[in-house]
């Protein structure tokens, strides 16, 4: 190897650290829905062998990464946590957060290859604004803007701007889910949109007005859910859950 290729090694830019680094997805992991996250996991490693790690807030805690006390609005156990993902990955490379409630139709290789560098993080920028009420399994529908928008998202955890989003700056208590969900760090123009296949609400979003779905979310309450068994798409995630106990 030449000189000039050793020091490109050692100095390496965003687009060779891409290369260098393997692509990595962190699924939400939450006590109460442990066949929902399996259902996910296989659902993406039926079509890619990728490391998939379950962003679980127990294992966060004992690697002292996570000390915040126990959200009473959170909605999930992951309503923080997900926000440790480029600290997880150490400011480098790109990596994939999604909800436990969704499964993909699709290779999430098709999803890396979008990753823009100029963006801080990728994702559906939806306009989601459901009616006030419960969902799921007796959980608050919460509003706010930019809804749903930290669900699916493609984090450029070597982006500058992501610096700003440390392990102490998510434990502090000041800091709200507010700020964080609305990615509130970051300037407009850092937010990169992806297309809403990539993120598809289900029983909000419609074929073939909005597309045709790559990742199917339940965000309302999925098929698990004795209230939610006939829900839109509740085939396509029994069929899913069917092949992982097979593979399993």
């Amino acid at each position: 190897m030449s000189t000039k290729g050793l020091r490109q090694l050692r100095n390496p830019n965003q687009a060779q650290l891409r290369e260098l680094i393997a692509n990595k997805v962190f699924i939400g992991y939450d006590t109460r829905s442990n066949i929902p996250w399996q259902v996910c996991e296989y659902s993406i490693k039926r079509f890619n062998n990728i490391d998939v790690e379950p962003l679980a807030q127990e294992d966060l805690r004992q690697r002292k990464l996570y000390w915040r006390e126990p959200d009473k609005l959170g909605s999930t156990e992951f309503t923080f946590t997900r926000f440790l993902v480029p600290a997880l990955m150490n400011y480098k490379g790109w990596a994939l957060f999604c909800d436990d409630d969704i499964v993909f139709l699709e290779d999430v290789q098709k999803l890396f290859d979008l990753a823009d560098d100029k963006y801080a993080v990728m994702c559906v920028q939806h306009d989601h604004n459901p009616p006030p009420g419960m969902k799921m399994d007796g959980r608050v529908q919460s509003q706010y803007p930019r809804k749903n928008w930290s669900s699916v998202v493609l984090w450029n955890c070597g982006h500058p701007s992501n610096q700003k989003i440390t392990v102490d700056l998510i434990n502090n208590p000041n800091t709200t889910g507010k700020y964080l969900h609305r990615f509130a760090w970051l300037e407009d123009e850092e937010i990169g949109k992806i297309s809403t296949e990539w993120n598809w609400l289900v029983g909000w979003n419609k074929e073939p007005k909005d597309g045709k779905p790559k990742a199917l979310h339940y965000t309302e309450g999925g098929p698990w859910f004795k209230n939610y068994r006939d829900c839109e798409y509740n085939q396509v995630w029994k069929d899913i859950l069917a092949e992982t106990m097979q593979g399993k």
